[in-house]
């Protein structure tokens, strides 16, 4: 048997020779061809990124080299890192590991950025506080969403499609607040509405929609115009109460997605968006989608509640 000496020696011999007998190349991703980053293993013994494997299976649920069926892994929605080859790595090759996180952070933190090259879902419209559930299966929307979630913002954009653009001026940010990971990789996405936006300039990125953008702001009043604009307030969400009692509201499915009408602001100036109420209205009306658009574009708070005090009373005079 080897004394402490020798053992200490042999154990010596063995690390340089790792790093002899490997090369980057060896450990290198067979999809982004760069130094794995997370590997992970299929069960059927093929080693990749965590996020190029992810990827691949958005498209098919299948292994990218062999082809064998994928769907049990991926209905488990965990993938366990292969912690050998992480332990190689950082023995054999560490500056490079470190340059290969470093390059990873960097996209990571591109991707967080909340004005430039946002990620756009061109999908339905959304407003500001008003849950929006949403059924995501495109590959591109798979990634997309996955992509809010790892970087840590949780949000990205969602505009309805115009005629003649890609998708419209103006849309709404949405928190991803819960996935639901279906096994065919398809997923159901809870999301609530934050800040409106207007779009500066678009672009793209793997396959989806991205713009640059501002957000929007009520313009604050004060004096008597505050006090005109309170008063229209509180005559408008009479009208609400009035809707909501007098039309058929009380149907299940409005209320299970949207709840009911919520309560009154005490500040009616609180929030850049101004009262949720006004939105959870503007979901619930049979209003034209461009009509929708042209509300939640609106700046002033007054005109915004006038447009609704018009429109409840039409409403109302109509026959149950």
């Amino acid at each position: 048997p080897l004394d402490n000496k020798e053992e200490t020696a042999a154990a010596k011999c063995t690390q340089p020779c790792l790093g002899e007998s490997l090369s980057i190349s060896d450990l290198e991703c067979s999809l982004c061809i760069r130094m794995f980053f997370e590997p992970v293993t299929t069960p059927c013994g093929h080693t990749f990124c965590k996020e190029c494997l992810e990827r691949c299976l958005d498209h098919r649920p299948n292994c990218p080299l062999c082809k064998q069926s994928l769907r049990e892994y991926l209905k488990a929605g965990r993938y366990s890192p292969t912690v050998l080859l992480q332990d190689i790595m950082l023995a054999t090759f560490p500056t490079q590991l470190a340059e290969r996180r470093e390059l990873h952070r960097a996209e990571m933190a591109e991707l967080s950025n909340l004005t430039k090259n946002i990620p756009i879902f061109v999908c339905t419209m959304s407003f500001p506080g008003i849950p929006c559930p949403l059924h995501v299966f495109e590959p591109r929307y798979r990634l997309m969403i996955r992509r809010c979630q790892e970087s840590g913002s949780r949000r990205f954009g969602m505009c309805i499609y115009e005629n003649g653009k890609s998708f419209a001026d103006y849309g709404c940010m949405l928190e991803i607040r819960q996935v639901e990971l279906l096994a065919d990789g398809r997923s159901l996405v809870d999301t609530i509405g934050r800040q409106r936006f207007r779009v500066l300039s678009r672009g793209h990125r793997d396959g989806y929609h991205t713009a640059d953008i501002e957000y929007l702001e009520d313009k604050k009043v004060s004096g008597e115009e505050l006090q005109e604009l309170q008063g229209l307030h509180e005559s408008t969400y009479r009208l609400a109460q009035r809707f909501c009692e007098h039309g058929d509201l009380t149907s299940r499915h409005i209320l299970m997605q949207y709840g009911p009408l919520p309560e009154k602001e005490e500040d009616i100036q609180a929030s850049a968006d101004g009262p949720t109420w006004c939105w959870w209205l503007i979901s619930i009306l049979p209003l034209d989608p461009s009509y929708q658009l042209n509300l939640l574009s609106c700046t002033s708070l007054r005109a915004r509640l006038s447009q609704l005090q018009h429109i409840l009373t039409a409403l109302l005079q109509q026959p149950p």
